[in-house]
């Protein structure tokens, strides 16, 4: 589908009116999400919409007569579990004018955007937002991400590592870099090509590449010198990398504090360990919104099916039930094989029919989570696996994540 072929103009109360943003918009654009966000956001959305990959059918506007008063912006993004690809969609640089809050108006947005999203073909969306709010709009707190830590201490930079800001000629280089580091992880969303050119671009962070004798061996994105400094997205050849990161990155903070994202499960995270404050107790999840769980468990069906075969599971025949409790999917099985994802209606008790339960606020952490069926239900009295406990917890096992955003969350 062309980045353009979702245009869409939509009457609001008060005669507001909600549209595809246009080019004479921008200027509004910027200013507003300036005014409402950071410094670097005008630019960040003119790197979006005029880029060819996304264009100005990916922002939506409200207007008054001329005067652009909330905006929203959805992003392309994949999803790979397992190694499946999973289209999903993620929502980015949202501002509405003070003197219109509380009208709906992001209301309306977001399901511009979800309405976009589905059109597009996106099973899911992830985002990144303010506590609670996206909560309003269908979201759920899905998957664990790394807490920023501070640096205790700065390991000396090796003599033959040189860190520099990286630009365009630099993309393919850091993206195998961010490949292998997240070929380790069960579920990971890498950079779209077109995220790679706004990065490099943008001035609100910095690309990092580390080269050892002029090869690549190590990159990482830095927030700017004038706010407290914040490494992450660290990925490494080798620890010496990590070292050389870590004593630029001090020199580039100066009089701010140096945070650092970790990223556990990778060769940098380990590296980064004895350098860094222990994590804050706080809870920290990237926000997840599955709009159909039967569409989107027809789409894993070759992942169900390995799940399966790996646990030793599903021989012969039989039928997975899991509850949602408004409505229920049943998925027979063949010798390992899922066979379909069949949509049934209210089923309270799931676990009469040999089923499992899920709250239906509950299935993004299902299906994308670190706890697994078997962990959500130590914490959720809604989620029980059921008489089938083993299989329910193969089919729906703890998951490593890593995603790469738009920004550093």
């Amino acid at each position: 589908m062309r980045p353009d072929a979702c245009r869409v103009s939509q009457v609001l109360p008060d005669g507001l009116l909600l549209r595809s943003a246009k080019e004479a918009d921008l200027d509004q654009i910027g200013e507003l999400l300036v005014e409402r966000g950071e410094p670097a956001d005008a630019l960040d959305h003119r790197l979006v919409v005029e880029d060819p990959d996304a264009g100005l059918g990916s922002c939506a506007v409200v207007v008054d007569g001329d005067r652009v008063v909330s905006t929203a912006t959805l992003l392309d993004e994949v999803l790979v579990l397992e190694g499946l690809p999973i289209p999903a969609g993620q929502v980015e640089l949202v501002a509405t004018d003070r003197a219109y809050e509380g009208r709906g108006l992001v209301r309306a947005l977001m399901a511009w955007a979800h309405a976009r999203s589905a059109a597009r073909g996106h099973l899911a969306q992830v985002m990144i937002g303010i506590p609670y709010f996206y909560r309003k709009f269908g979201y759920q707190y899905a998957i664990e991400l790394p807490h920023n830590r501070a640096v205790t201490s700065v390991p000396p930079a090796p003599e033959d590592h040189l860190v520099r800001p990286a630009g365009p000629a630099d993309i393919a280089a850091m993206a195998a870099l961010q490949e292998a580091t997240q070929r380790g992880f069960d579920l990971r969303m890498p950079r779209s090509a077109a995220c790679w050119r706004w990065l490099v671009a943008r001035t609100g962070s910095t690309q990092l590449l580390v080269e050892r004798a002029g090869v690549p061996v190590g990159t990482a994105r830095i927030t700017p010198p004038d706010e407290d400094v914040l490494l992450g997205e660290i990925a490494v050849e080798e620890p010496s990398a990590v070292s050389a990161l870590l004593a630029y990155s001090a020199k580039s903070a100066k009089t701010s504090e140096l945070k650092v994202k970790g990223r556990p499960g990778s060769l940098a995270g380990a590296a980064l360990e004895p350098y860094l404050a222990d994590a804050p107790p706080l809870a920290e999840c990237y926000y997840a919104r599955v709009p159909d769980a039967r569409a989107l468990l027809e789409h894993l069906r070759p992942v169900l099916s390995a799940r399966l075969q790996r646990a030793g599971l599903g021989a012969g025949t039989g039928e997975v039930v899991v509850s949602f409790f408004g409505h229920h999917v049943r998925m027979p099985y063949v010798e390992t094989v899922v066979q379909a994802v069949n949509l049934g209606g209210v089923l309270p008790g799931p676990a009469s029919v040999g089923g499992a339960g899920v709250a239906p606020d509950l299935v993004g952490p299902l299906l994308f989570g670190q706890q697994g069926i078997i962990g959500l239900a130590l914490r959720h009295p809604d989620v029980y696996p059921g008489p089938n406990r083993d299989l329910m917890g193969a089919l729906f096992p703890p998951l490593s994540a890593d995603l790469l955003t738009f920004y550093l969350p």
